[in-house]
């Protein structure tokens, strides 16, 4: 089985202060020098570092930065993920070319962020706020699982979520994982990270069958919500099953949301009843996933231009906007691209 595996959580931070920005900068040269990504590389994920808590302190309001390390195909690198809600930007191609300023500085940090970065997204509304999303390589950015992205946070208060995600590629078939362990903090979030380990580890075969392995893996805990789709850009299809409260959306430009069934049950307890649905998938369409920490009255047409954006963007953008403070939550966006 090959398989390409996206599941570092990583940690969030609040930038709130120059303390605290310094602290994420800190944590992410950290990061680099504990991935080998060279002293050279370090130094540019430094500045970007800098730059996006700069911003957030410049121009947010309830900034936000994800941290955590990426790897694909034996390769590893480091993430980060920039979330506010503030005044937004009406052309964000525009404000990332150099000399191009909001507040009468020189203009540069959006210039130097996509300088310094390997890969490089964003997403803003004015009034909406802005997400950007960075990823730093020891080189080019590999190719690899760029048709999903999921981000998960912690309930106000605690440092462990409950709540978890996986993303591979098992014989050809693509599979993406949400889970929700009962609870929360570090128990909650064992229960999580056997499922997401029973996941990639799992025998390749449809959704249905991946569920029961987890389910038979997870006895030892205290089990989660979870759901587990299987796109098919060929068929044209997404197969689909789940347990407990794992919301899942087919979302497209100028369509009806379509929302997926998941059973009663938890997985880990009992024998809970598990059935595979299959649904059109169009080209163009979105997989939205996400935790009962995310409510459900979001719009793909209040966000214009959000479908053309990556699938982190999209997830990111989503968690801010309808995920609580009061649950773990996570978000799941990954597209039917060929």
């Amino acid at each position: 089985m090959s398989a390409d595996v996206v599941d570092d959580q990583g940690l969030w931070f609040r930038v709130e202060s120059g303390g605290g920005a310094s602290g994420v900068r800190r944590a992410a040269e950290h990061l680099g020098q504990q991935l080998q990504l060279g002293e050279q590389r370090v130094g540019d994920l430094a500045i970007v570092t800098a730059e996006l808590a700069s911003n957030l302190l410049k121009h947010a309001r309830e900034g936000t930065l994800l941290l955590r390390p990426v790897r694909r195909t034996g390769r590893a690198g480091v993430e980060l993920v920039a979330i506010d809600a503030g005044p937004g930007m009406a052309d964000l191609t525009l404000s990332s070319a150099d000399g191009h300023s909001t507040t009468g500085t020189l203009g540069i940090g959006l210039g130097a962020i996509v300088r310094q970065a390997s890969w490089f997204d964003g997403y803003s509304l004015p009034g909406r706020g802005t997400v950007l999303a960075v990823q730093v390589w020891d080189g080019p950015a590999p190719k690899g699982v760029d048709w999903a992205g999921a981000l998960a946070r912690p309930i106000t208060g605690e440092q462990v979520s409950g709540d978890g995600y996986a993303v591979r590629v098992a014989d050809g078939r693509r599979q993406v994982l949400v889970c929700d362990g009962l609870g929360h903090g570090p128990l909650a979030g064992a229960a999580t990270g056997a499922a997401v380990a029973a996941f990639r580890n799992a025998p390749a075969g449809p959704p249905g069958t991946v569920v029961q392995h987890l389910h038979r893996s997870m006895s030892h805990t205290r089990g989660a919500a979870l759901a587990v789709a299987e796109l098919d850009p060929a068929a044209g299809l997404v197969r689909y099953a789940g347990l407990g409260n794992i919301a899942a959306t087919i979302a497209a430009v100028g369509e009806r949301r379509r929302g997926l069934v998941s059973l009663p049950g938890i997985a880990g307890h009992q024998r809970p009843p598990v059935r595979e649905y299959e649904y059109p998938f169009p080209p163009g369409a979105m997989l939205v996933m996400h935790s009962d920490g995310v409510v459900d009255r979001w719009d793909l047409a209040d966000y214009p231009g959000l479908a053309g954006r990556s699938p982190l963007v999209a997830a990111a953008t989503l968690l801010r906007d309808a995920g609580t403070r009061r649950d773990d939550a996570c978000v799941l966006v990954a597209r039917a691209a060929a």
